[in-house]
């Protein structure tokens, strides 16, 4: 059904448009957090991984949607992939401190970036995914046990 005006010509739908740039910044904005996500899983292990991983992920999701799209949509992958390699970098380091295997960790994370990436397809959830997910970070941030002095003085006998 269109609309028509009172004189029955139809009326230009302004909302379309407007709607398609709101979903496209959304998934491209999951993507990033997607690609910050595996870049962190297989980078992070050390601070100069954490770092490259945010740079390169900031680079390359900045690059893919200047060409897959537009600049707004360009911004919303760079921030999403900073936003995901820092939040997926939590996990990253926190399963490599209680003894996980780096390319185990590296391939779950990737699995994980993965799912980010097809959940950003549904409307809405890639904003919910840049929201979440640093939030679940600091969560898991804020729940590191502590390390003890005596603790690691009993370790070296």
């Amino acid at each position: 059904m269109v609309p028509r005006a009172a004189s029955g010509r139809n009326i230009p739908a302004y909302t379309a448009r407007l709607m398609a740039d709101v979903y496209w910044i959304g998934v491209f904005l999951g993507v990033g957090i997607a690609l910050g996500t595996a870049l962190a899983g297989f980078l992070a292990a050390s601070r100069v991984g954490l770092v490259a991983a945010v740079v390169v992920a900031a680079v390359l999701g900045f690059l893919a949607g200047l060409f897959l799209r537009d600049e707004a949509a360009s911004v919303a992958a760079a921030i999403g992939g900073v936003l995901g390699a820092l939040a997926a970098a939590e996990v990253v380091r926190g399963a490599l401190r209680r003894g996980g295997a780096r390319s185990g960790t590296a391939f779950l994370v990737g699995g994980g970036a993965l799912a980010l990436a097809l959940a950003a397809l549904i409307p809405v959830v890639g904003y919910l995914e840049a929201v979440a997910l640093p939030l679940l970070a600091l969560r898991m941030r804020r729940r590191r046990p502590e390390r003890y002095a005596g603790l690691r003085t009993l370790a070296r006998d």
